[in-house]
């Protein structure tokens, strides 16, 4: 049997349904199949999950790169989210019939023909970095787009694959991981330092969950998000990250708007969840 992986490719283009199309097209044109795709106006990004074989997923991600740099300008981008490449985000996530550094592998090997390709450069992050100071994707985004061309000529700034940005497609993270999460929660309120509050208090790298990362960002005058990447499911389960951003929010008198996903998500996340909820009414609370 085939060893099966999925691909979860963060694109900066939230707004033009054509590019998203396009760029969803080059994922198809490679050979993964594309099992969903979410666009969002205010981060200006789309997030598109495709599965496959190992060189499905990676004649799919060559395929997708060149399309983006042709269709997005990341000079004339902007949006809420970070971000450094038109193709910004990259994670290759190991499904059946292989392991964390198998997805490593495939990561390298695509950061290589990517720039082989496309003369467009690839930070590696997760299981595939080749330092622990990148296995962040927090550190390896760092300076943004904007911030590139100082960054790799800065020492220990170059990127793993190519030498050089991109003039208007950046640079890439490309990286292998488990599966995670990714999840938004929207505080009925325009403070935008009590969304950035909640978040340092949670996220693992400010002494949180060891296991969240997160983001406070501002979506509207009126309205702020806490965005999160749950990176163990199981340790922290969706709804303990609903009710801990409920009670610090309540600290701050504020209230929960709306929550969403991103892409796919564990079945047993979900029933864990309605599972809880379900106990919650049962008993009153």
């Amino acid at each position: 049997m085939n060893a099966l992986y999925e691909i979860v490719p963060n694109i900066s283009e939230g707004r033009d349904p054509n590019v998203v199309d396009a760029c969803a097209g080059a994922v198809a044109s490679g050979g993964a199949r594309v099992v969903d795709v979410t666009s969002d106006r205010e981060h200006h990004r789309s997030v598109i999950t495709a599965v496959g074989t190992r060189d499905a997923v990676l004649a799919s991600s060559v395929a997708l790169a060149g399309v983006a740099a042709a269709r997005i300008d990341l000079r004339r981008h902007r949006g809420v989210h970070p971000r450094m490449g038109a193709l910004d985000v990259l994670p290759f996530v190991a499904l059946r019939g292989a392991g964390l550094e198998d997805a490593a592998r495939l990561a390298r090997d695509a950061a290589l023909a990517i720039w082989e390709a496309h003369r467009i450069p690839s930070y590696l992050y997760g299981a595939a970095a080749a330092s622990p100071e990148r296995r962040q994707l927090a550190e390896v985004r760092r300076g943004e787009f904007e911030g590139l061309e100082s960054k790799i000529a800065s020492p220990g700034g170059q990127p793993d694959a190519g030498d050089r940005a991109h003039p208007s497609a950046g640079a890439i993270a490309i990286g292998a991981r488990p599966l995670l999460i990714a999840f938004n929660l929207e505080l009925a309120s325009g403070d935008l330092e009590a969304a950035r509050r909640i978040a340092r208090t949670l996220r693992g790298r400010d002494g949180g969950l060891h296991t969240l990362r997160a983001l406070g960002l501002r979506l509207g005058p009126a309205s702020v998000q806490v965005s999160f990447n749950i990176t163990d499911p199981d340790a922290v389960p969706l709804y303990r990250v609903v009710e801990l951003v409920r009670r610090l929010a309540a600290e701050a008198g504020i209230a929960l708007r709306r929550s969403e996903l991103i892409g796919l998500v564990p079945r047993r996340a979900l029933e864990r969840t309605a599972a809880y909820y379900s106990s919650v009414q049962d008993t009153g609370k």
